[in-house]
């Protein structure tokens, strides 16, 4: 550690973007920042959900930390998660029995999702797929209606060139300020950033209507 206490922020950001790329759970690739994934605990036995909606699954180490979640609240939770190329989702994932993957583009998906979903369950949204201005907008609109008042739709990796000079720009930062202009249903919850460094800046959306 102590060669790296003259980093300026802006390199510590990057490093610690370069490190966590290599994280995993269970063995499992998660590429989640581990400050953020102490939030998502945090948030998850907060809320309680029933349903937590995974758009970009990626490998599933993710995945797989929510559904462990979910079964240690008791509350029979469920994690579908949704992955353009399903393939790449681990194998260890795909048969907890509360999982659910869906392959294929999030959008076109809706309907499937949503038959999956109860009107009594509490709905927290995950979305981390392919961090365009366009595609995080779209997911956005049609995905927040499902979430439910008190719980959260986070987007990730909205420091795309807000903190880290890397990704679309504009990209999921901007979308969340075009979404957030229009929309009086969700608020910025900022005190979920208190770790300062975080892949989410503006990102931890929490229903309030």
């Amino acid at each position: 550690m102590e060669q790296n206490l003259n980093m300026s922020l802006k390199e510590l950001i990057k490093n610690n973007q370069n490190e966590s790329f290599k994280s995993t759970y269970f063995g499992v690739p998660a590429i989640k920042s581990p400050a953020d994934f102490w939030i998502y605990h945090e948030i998850i036995f907060e809320v309680k959900p029933d349903v937590i909606i995974e758009i970009g699954t990626k490998h599933g180490g993710g995945t797989l930390a929510y559904s462990h979640l979910l079964n240690n609240l008791g509350n029979n939770g469920r994690v579908i998660g949704l992955e353009i190329d399903s393939n790449i989702v681990d194998k260890t994932v795909r048969v907890q029995p509360n999982i659910t993957i869906i392959d294929g583009d999030a959008c076109s998906n809706f309907e499937k999702v949503k038959k999956l979903i109860k009107d009594t369950d509490k709905v927290l949204i995950i979305e981390d797929s392919s961090h365009t201005y366009e595609n995080t907008l779209n997911v956005l609109n049609i995905f927040s209606g499902l979430v439910t008042k008190g719980s959260y739709f986070i987007v990730e990796d909205s420091n795309c060139w807000h903190g880290l000079d890397h990704g679309p720009s504009p990209g999921p930062y901007e979308a969340i300020e075009t979404f957030m202009k229009d929309n009086n249903k969700f608020e910025i919850d900022s005190s979920k950033e208190r770790f300062i460094i975080t892949w989410n800046p503006k990102g931890y959306l929490k229903r309030i209507k």
